[in-house]
């Protein structure tokens, strides 16, 4: 049976697609690089920061003015462009009922992980929260799922991640816990599919039938 729940953040739990890509256009754009498309950003979405701004810049070190251009407008937009996705405290309060652990693993750094956790609620129902900020090796590695496993003291084998990224089925199936993918990822569920997660759920209550019927593969 399923025992803890391990849920990304960006696009799974928290709709922040627009938050994102409106921060990297503007990020471009404020370092007069070539502007790219939701088209070309979406596919690199859900891997760190550096490795996304490596790959739109061309540069090698983006440690600097782009990075700063990127959080100064990520930040003072938060607010207005993250949205709720449905049910999402809903299947969370139910869990909790069911004595479910739950856990943050995400890409993002701790400050705006926790912000966007309590824009929402969320903070508490989570029982640990592993970010960028807490391990050497991001997703797709197993290192920050199986943080979060150590951190619970809970059976890799009775756990599920939950994500949007074809990395955090990457991070999941390394790691040895069950791994599900949502069908609103902006990546597309056929997209999710190719790397094969054992549940796509199309509504976050979904999770609720999946530990109610143990771990028999969709």
């Amino acid at each position: 049976m399923i025992e803890c729940v391990l849920f990304d953040l960006d696009g799974t739990i928290v709709d922040t697609n627009e938050l994102i890509i409106s921060s990297f256009m503007y990020a471009l754009k404020d370092n007069g690089l070539p502007p790219l498309t939701r088209e070309e950003i979406i596919p690199h979405m859900g891997t760190t920061l550096q490795q996304q701004m490596r790959v739109f810049s061309g540069l090698e070190d983006v440690s600097g003015a782009l990075e700063k251009s990127y959080r100064s407008y990520n930040y003072e937009h938060h607010d207005e462009l993250v949205r709720p996705f449905p049910q999402v405290n809903e299947t969370m309060e139910e869990l909790l009922r069911r004595g479910i652990k739950m856990g943050i693993v995400t890409t993002k750094i701790r400050p705006t992980t926790i912000k966007s956790l309590e824009m929402f609620d969320l903070l508490k129902y989570m029982d640990t929260i592993v970010t960028v900020n807490d391990v050497t090796e991001p997703k797709p590695h197993p290192e920050p799922v199986l943080t979060a496993v150590n951190n619970l003291g809970v059976d890799p084998r009775k756990t599920l991640m939950v994500g949007d990224s074809t990395v955090d089925i990457q991070s999941a199936k390394a790691a040895g816990v069950y791994a599900a993918g949502v069908s609103w990822s902006l990546k597309g569920e056929e997209t999710l599919r190719k790397y094969d997660p054992d549940y796509i759920i199309h509504n976050m209550k979904d999770i609720i039938e999946i530990v109610e019927r143990g771990t028999s593969e969709s």
